[in-house]
């Protein structure tokens, strides 16, 4: 099975504290460790499009290489030798699993969760034959299908924050004007269940060229009172933080003046970090 090389974390959390971070959180994907193998099942096989399946078949093959236990033992170790780390996990979100996510996360001390929509049945959007079928689709009504799945993740209360709410835009295929009537459910689904949202400067590194959420998407989080966290959806130790100035610009544009830290699942509300200089 995968493990992480020695000194990895260290070196996000370098990369982080050098950008002026205080803390850095870790959210390993859910779908990438062994045990997700019995909770979230062969979702693919459901899907009636063999390309579509055989793509995503290969990808879990392929990546789901480490074991939950042992990314928890390793994010703890950074913990108690006094980095200034946070566990955390990002739960790849297939309905009617949330039960059964919820009793394998219940023994290990996550300080949050975040949840995320990679696929919908087998269509990942960014992936080869995934773009094949969004082009089939339309951007309507792959917009629709995404955001009607995130609907149901923001609805469902099974983690702390959304994880880069519009991923459907990660190819750079935007709907003009903004699809306001798409975002509303997901936004009241957070509001239902206390959800935050996370604003990531990943999508400023891709396609789309903005952080994700979308500026009237993010604008509808905030006047609807839903807190947010920072993110850089690192997946390299020099991405760890990268962006954070233009994630707090378009926070405060949208009015924000504050974020939060979690602490074992708990909320602290803190101001935004100086960002001067942080590219």
């Amino acid at each position: 099975m995968g493990e992480y090389p020695p000194g990895y974390v260290d070196q996000y959390v370098e990369t982080a504290l050098g950008r002026g971070c205080a803390e850095i959180g870790f959210t390993e994907h859910l779908y990438r460790c062994a045990e997700s193998d019995q909770i979230l099942g062969r979702w693919w096989e459901e899907d009636p499009n063999p390309l579509l399946a055989a793509e995503i078949a290969e990808i879990v093959r392929t990546e789901r290489n480490l074991h939950l236990g042992r990314y928890v033992e390793v994010v703890l170790d950074a913990k108690q030798r006094g980095l200034p780390v946070k566990l955390g996990l990002e739960v790849d979100f297939q309905p009617g699993t949330e039960e059964k996510i919820i009793e394998l996360l219940a023994p290990y001390p996550f300080d949050f969760l975040i949840g995320s929509v990679h696929w919908v049945g087998a269509w990942w959007p960014d992936r080869a034959e995934g773009l094949a079928e969004f082009a089939r689709l339309g951007v309507r009504k792959s917009y629709e299908k995404y955001f009607a799945a995130e609907a149901m993740l923001a609805a469902s209360g099974l983690v702390d924050v959304l994880a880069h709410a519009d991923f459907v835009k990660r190819t750079g295929a935007h709907l003009e004007p903004a699809p306001v009537d798409l975002y509303a459910p997901v936004v009241a689904g957070a509001v239902a269940t206390g959800t935050a949202v996370e604003v990531s400067s990943a999508g400023l590194r891709q396609a789309p060229k903005e952080v994700y959420p979308a500026p009237t998407f993010l604008q509808m989080f905030h006047d609807a009172g839903v807190p947010i966290t920072m993110a850089s959806d690192a997946h390299r130790p020099g991405d760890a933080a990268w962006g954070m100035s233009r994630v707090v610009a378009a926070a405060r544009a949208a009015g924000y003046t504050r974020h939060i830290r979690f602490h074992a699942r708990q909320r602290i509300y803190v101001p935004f970090p100086e960002t001067e200089g942080a590219e």
